[in-house]
């Protein structure tokens, strides 16, 4: 790798036209900081050996598919606003100060609910002033982006409050139904709206990813019900679910509004949940509350990568702490950005300066870690002997549990050596899984022949007792599992 690998590029770069907005809750998995501390104190300085030879029924060695060659240009190009990239940035405009808030309270165009459930959440919020500050804070970071798409898509302002009621715009935030990210994503909705969820990524957190997925999703269910509270229903409860209640009340001769269909207690509470929001966004003073000042600009900006980088690394060059980088890049699943698979990483409007000026002062490696395919199923053992690793370290950061085979195909997190130093391949970036299976042999059946005499001696009853008939009993060891992470 270069030394300086962004040289003399940024100044003649063309802004990066990168792609539109694209794509309760429970805290988010533990932090895997621990384990990259743990696993790089562990690793072991070997050279590595020749790949291994595929097994007969283990599948084509794929080791050398794990890397490309490091591209000869620079890190980093010319920071842009993901939603307007053709929009030149100064880093030193101080003008854009229209106050957010009222900008979103012009975009109302949802009907109003009034009932009972609104009164009630909205005392609910009242009540914890606190709560409402944190939520609004935190969501301060990602509003002005999910506003601009909102009203660029021409939608009602009221959908980009909605991360308020889906995860309290916590985009780390999981669901004890796993449901993830700031718009709770389920994983097969996530995927049926293009958010990758493998190795290295979930972008179900990806703050422009997810936001594009929940819009297209809420536009979706608009079309298909015609009406804003009902497509929110369906948001939370199912599309299926929306239309079975509809027609039971068609069929009873009932209305089909929302206040009006049978629904369970989370979705009825649902809509005036994002209603009480509203009210209180629309006047804090009535609650007495007060809402944090937003000025009318973006939180952050998307800086291109070109080159693979740690995450700590990252943060240290923008001069942020860790929490704050993650919380605009809530994506990564390992403590490696993999630029393949994420062109771009996400910074403060006051920070992008100082990145840029960073990485063109760094020397050294931008990243420690990289991807390595298993050729052949393997135990952890042997998979970390060849990658350099000791077995716990490996284990440790790929969350590997014990007693496990790492299958063909796999994907694993491991350290860059002089012999594995490119950039990870975007094939292997976007598709990367791991399957496991449990280490042993494959289940025996074991025939069991139960003794006459003493079947018919441990029987209590006094009268004679009819021959026990000789009984098979099988067993069997739990068969291969396979985990996708």
């Amino acid at each position: 790798m270069r030394s300086s690998p962004i040289a003399t590029a940024l100044g003649a770069a063309a802004l990066l036209a990168v792609s539109m907005l694209t794509g309760c809750a429970t805290p988010a998995p533990a932090d895997t900081n621990a384990a990259v501390t743990q696993a790089a104190a562990e690793i072991v300085a070997v050279q590595d050996p020749a790949p291994a030879s595929p097994t007969a029924g283990g599948g084509p060695a794929v080791a050398a598919a794990s890397t490309v060659a490091a591209p000869e240009e620079p890190a980093l190009e010319a920071p842009v606003d993901p939603l307007r990239p053709e929009v030149s940035i100064d880093l030193n405009d101080s003008t854009a100060q229209t106050d957010l808030w009222q900008r979103v309270r012009n975009g109302f165009g949802i009907a109003d609910l009034d009932d009972a459930f609104v009164r009630k959440r909205e005392y609910f919020y009242a009540r914890q002033p606190d709560y409402v500050q944190r939520m609004a804070e935190r969501g301060g970071r990602y509003l002005f982006h999910i506003v601009e798409e909102v009203q660029r898509r021409n939608l009602p302002s009221e959908l980009a409050l909605l991360p308020f009621v889906e995860s309290a715009f916590n985009p780390q935030a999981m669901s004890s139904a796993r449901a993830s990210g700031m718009w709770q994503f389920m994983p097969g909705t996530g995927r049926d709206f293009a958010l990758k969820q493998n190795v290295f990524r979930d972008d179900r957190r990806d703050v422009l990813a997810s936001t594009r997925a929940a819009l297209d999703y809420l536009t979706r269910l608009h079309d298909m019900f015609g009406d804003w509270h009902l497509a929110l229903a369906a948001y939370n409860w199912g599309e299926g679910n929306v239309q079975r209640a509809i027609m039971r009340n068609q069929r009873a001769g009932l209305p089909t509004d929302y206040s009006s269909l049978k629904m369970p207690a989370e979705t009825r509470d649902y809509v005036p949940k994002l209603q009480a929001v509203k009210n209180i966004i629309a006047n804090p003073q009535a609650f007495a509350l007060t809402l944090p000042t937003l000025g009318n600009h973006p939180y952050f900006l998307s800086v291109p990568i070109a080159r693979d980088i740690d995450v700590v690394l990252a943060a240290r060059l923008a001069e942020l702490p860790l929490s704050e980088f993650q919380a605009l890049n809530p994506q990564m699943n390992k403590p490696v950005i993999l630029a393949a698979g994420t062109p771009q990483v996400l910074l403060p409007y006051d920070n992008v300066g100082t990145f840029i000026s960073g990485v063109e002062q760094h020397r050294g490696p931008l990243a420690t870690w990289t991807a390595w395919v298993a050729p052949k199923s393997m135990k952890t053992a042997q998979a970390a002997q060849q990658v350099g690793m000791t077995e716990a370290a490996l284990r440790s950061i790929n969350n590997i549990p014990p007693n496990m085979v790492v299958k063909a195909g796999s994907t694993l997190l491991v350290p860059r050596t002089a012999q594995r130093h490119t950039d990870v391949s975007e094939q292997v970036a976007d598709h990367a899984v791991m399957a496991l299976a449990p280490d042993g042999p494959r289940g025996k059946r074991v025939a069991l022949r139960a003794d006459k005499k003493k079947v018919a001696a441990s029987k209590p009853s006094a009268k004679p007792s009819a021959k026990p008939s000789a009984k098979a009993v099988k067993v069997a060891a739990a068969p291969s599992a396979t985990v996708k992470r």
